[in-house]
């Protein structure tokens, strides 16, 4: 994985507006705990939207509108294989982003404890 800090050279540099709305736009499709999971399970694999549903946990038709919101954001793509539709990653700079956090909240020793202070402000 690779370091997910900033390049050294622009380390001062405030990041220009389209890059702080480009991120904002991703932070918002990544606002649902239903497409953050969606992403991260995309991102260990390839998958139809019936082997989502149930990796997920939801419901056909909410996982079906889930992937149509982040196709239309550019975080994921489809193909077809014959009758099946198979979704993956399409930035995969989001996903490892998705894994790293993921990881980094799910080892802290307080995990699942007591709600974070970022789900307190009702972010």
């Amino acid at each position: 994985m690779r370091n997910l800090t900033t390049p050294s050279a622009d380390r001062c540099a405030d990041p220009s507006g389209p890059a702080l709305g480009e991120a904002a736009g991703v932070f918002g499709l990544l606002a649902s705990p239903a497409r953050l999971h969606i992403v991260w399970a995309l991102s260990h694999g390839e998958s139809d939207v019936t082997g989502l549903a149930e990796r997920v946990g939801g419901a056909l038709p909410a996982v079906s509108q889930h992937l149509a919101k982040l196709k239309l954001g550019g975080l994921v793509r489809s193909r077809r294989e014959g009758r099946r539709v198979v979704y993956l990653v399409d930035d995969p700079d989001v996903a490892e982003m998705v894994g790293w956090l993921i990881a980094r909240l799910d080892t802290r020793p307080d995990a699942g404890e007591t709600p974070g202070l970022v789900r307190d402000l009702g972010a």
